[in-house]
């Protein structure tokens, strides 16, 4: 009773006019940088902070809290519109996003996405409020050897992500494993796999410059060639009609996804070294496993949209909940929010639920009416994006091109990162020609960066026992878990080439 009552004057806080103009205008101005690839919450976030100074600090933060909502919400756009993801986040929205908008159910895979992320960001909401304190203890509690046997559960579902053909799913991983292992070495600083000497290679292939190739350009030369750029225009106008019926499709194909979404997106949110974008992909992973049709992800499947979505909220309220309790961020976009509220004379950690009262729970209420606005900007918008994708194709070719260039180039002013965009969009229509998955590989380029050092910080404290994995109370289920899942399709090939063999005899 005493929570509640301190987020209902939370709620009242949220509520005043000004604070409650800043949700409205953060959430609005967050949906479009979110929907601009290059762009994404962290690089909004800072762009705005010094906005910020302009307002009291309890505004302040609240005004941030929301563009970076608005952004999680915004990823979806480009990715189901374009082809183009509008940020790391929203990377496995693509997978399913796209094909979708591609048999003319736009509007089915952006209702999808609102719904699946209110329902996200309210379940992370209730958790943060009623248990802050006991979670922020066990995200503390995660050190290396629990944090990798996590990254190799993610890993477990990669084959699940590559369809049948378990081979190229693994040499896809090995791929992006190798891209991702490119720059320096984090923990001896040493360069490694410096391609030809070329100097820029030193600071590692950008995650976002890797998925605007691969999924802008290659998306759009994929589609090119395969219908001679003669795409029929099959998207219909949108109604309110129509727009229930989606949500109401949307709820039942989606429920079990955006479930998984929900939970596994705000514990890995919670925790440090992971964040928005490993939740988001892992959660995808996670949806094909446990799915009835798994055939269907890749291919326009609801659930593939609402598991990430429903994870990329829920991380993000999740990522802010050791920032507030420990001082320590756990995405980018929070290490932002950490410096502004320092800036502002604010001091993270156990004792600001105390010092500072008033404004936390003000904060955590603005995170419930933030995630109600988001919701219905979002859905208010819907026929402007939707207006978008019945636009000729000789007309959305171009403009994904001009898109996905300034997009790359905005995110690091680097001019080779351009050239780069442009061999994996030609490398991602090589892959496709071939039946290479591309979802492993993109997989694990983001987490080979954070599985790799905590192996190595684990072996360095067990003086090289892998032991470490299996003797600790966390690791060792997780680990156990997951070598399971990796040896299931190994075992379900075994069983169907026992009858075939038999029959040739």
């Amino acid at each position: 009773m005493e929570i509640l009552g301190l987020l209902g004057d939370g709620m009242l806080i949220a509520l005043q006019p000004l604070n409650l103009l800043l949700i409205f205008v953060g959430v609005t101005v967050g949906l479009f940088i979110g929907a601009m690839p290059g762009l994404g919450s962290v690089n909004g976030v800072a762009i705005l902070l010094p906005i910020t100074f302009l307002v009291p600090p309890s505004g302040a933060i609240i005004f941030l809290a929301a563009i970076y909502y608005g952004a999680m919400y915004g990823g979806a756009i480009s990715s189901v519109t374009l082809g183009i993801p509008g940020a790391s986040t929203a990377v496995a929205t693509t997978f399913d996003g796209r094909p979708l908008a591609m048999k003319g159910r736009a509007s089915l895979a952006l209702v999808t996405a609102a719904i699946a992320s209110f329902i996200g960001g309210s379940v992370a909401n209730i958790i943060f409020t009623g248990f802050a304190p006991v979670l922020a203890s066990v995200a503390l509690s995660f050190g290396p050897p629990e944090i990798f046997a996590l990254m190799l559960l993610a890993f477990a579902t990669f084959v699940g992500l590559g369809g049948e053909d378990i081979p190229k799913t693994v040499l896809s991983i090995c791929l992006g494993l190798v891209l991702g292992a490119i720059g320096f070495d984090q923990i001896s600083g040493a360069p490694r796999l410096v391609l030809f000497d070329i100097n820029a290679f030193l600071q590692g292939i950008g995650f976002l410059v890797l998925a605007i190739g691969v999924y802008g350009i290659g998306e759009m030369l994929w589609t090119i060639e395969q219908t001679r750029g003669e795409v029929e225009n099959n998207t219909p106008k949108m109604t309110a009609r129509g727009m229930m019926s989606d949500a109401g499709e949307a709820i039942r194909e989606g429920w079990k996804g955006t479930a998984i979404g929900s939970f596994l997106g705000f514990f890995v949110g919670i925790l440090p070294a992971a964040g928005a974008t490993p939740a988001s992909l892992m959660s995808y992973g996670v949806a094909k496993m446990t799915s009835r049709k798994p055939e269907q992800f890749g291919r326009g499947s609801v659930d593939g949209i609402a598991a990430p979505e429903a994870a990329n909220n829920s991380a993000s309220t999740g990522s802010m909940l050791p920032m507030l309790t420990l001082g320590i961020p756990g995405s980018p976009t929070t290490a932002i929010l950490l410096g502004g509220m320092v800036i502002w004379g604010l001091v993270p950690g156990p004792r600001l639920f105390v010092d500072e009262s008033e404004f936390v729970w003000g904060l955590i209420g603005s995170f419930y009416i933030s995630n109600m606005a988001a919701l219905f900007i979002n859905l208010a918008f819907i026929p402007v994006f939707i207006w978008m994708l019945r636009m000729p194709f000789t007309i959305l070719a171009p403009m994904i091109f001009v898109l996905s260039i300034v997009g790359g180039y905005a995110a690091t002013r680097d001019m080779f990162d351009i050239w780069l965009i442009l061999f994996f969009g030609f490398g991602a229509l090589v892959l496709r020609r071939l039946d290479y998955p591309l979802a492993p590989a993109v997989l694990a380029i983001v987490l080979g960066p954070i599985a790799e050092p905590t192996l190595r910080q684990s072996l360095l404290l067990s003086s090289g026992d892998p032991m470490i994995f299996f003797n600790r109370p966390v690791a060792g289920p997780i680990t156990i878990i997951a070598i399971i899942l990796i040896l299931l399709p190994a075992l379900k090939l075994l069983r169907r080439k026992k009858p075939t063999t038999a029959v040739g005899e």
